[in-house]
């Protein structure tokens, strides 16, 4: 009887460990998953890519600055600094030019240099801002790196500028911003040249260049 007690602990011993492993074996494996996919996919982003790029500063808001329109409140990253600014206040005051695209997005980078020859174009008349909308910061400064695009530029991760002015899910899309923060237009295609920015813009905002 006693060797037969002791079996039987025995048994139930070996049950309890096997159970406790196969417990907890799986969460194991499921938090260090969760760790790899919370990683952000900007961490590697370091300042020699940011200084690489050499863009423009972002716009800043001015001492008192509120924030108004459909972007009040929003908070976006600038490209060229890492900082970051509540865009409806940062654009107060002027008329701007919102270009929603993607590292991804190939009418975007067709896009792209028509933009940069319309800022320069356009000089301080109005704000040319490039919004990435897309979480993936370190290939957004390699692929304006690449192309050359010095336009001021924000990183967009939640697409938040993009859902707040009411635009689909589609890349690329021109916001057209009053001076009171107010949107004009939302273009849902690719501007097919510099003159079609200025014609476009003139028409919406009466802003010539």
């Amino acid at each position: 009887m006693r060797s037969g007690n002791r079996w039987r602990w025995l048994l139930v011993a070996v049950i309890v460990v096997v159970g406790l492993t196969v417990a907890l074996w799986p969460r194991a494996e499921h938090t260090e998953n969760t760790r790899d996919r919370a990683a952000p996919p900007n961490a590697g982003v370091s300042e020699q890519a940011r200084a690489a790029a050499e863009l423009a500063p972002c716009p800043r808001a001015e001492p008192g600055a509120t924030s108004a329109g459909p972007l009040a409140g929003i908070t976006v990253k600038c490209l060229a600094d890492g900082r970051s600014t509540d865009i409806a206040a940062a654009l107060g005051g002027k008329p701007a030019l919102l270009n929603l695209w993607a590292y991804w997005c190939a009418p975007c980078a067709e896009e792209l240099p028509y933009l940069r020859q319309y800022a320069q174009r356009a000089g301080n008349a109005i704000t040319v801002l490039t919004v990435h909308s897309d979480p993936d910061e370190a290939k957004a400064l390699a692929r304006l790196t690449d192309m050359g695009i010095r336009v001021p530029g924000v990183l967009d991760a939640e697409a938040a500028v993009r859902n707040a002015v009411g635009a689909p899910a589609v890349l690329p899309v021109s916001v057209l911003l009053r001076a009171d923060g107010s949107v004009a237009r939302v273009m849902v295609r690719a501007f097919t040249g510099v003159d079609d920015i200025a014609a476009t813009v003139a028409n919406e905002l009466g802003v010539a260049a």
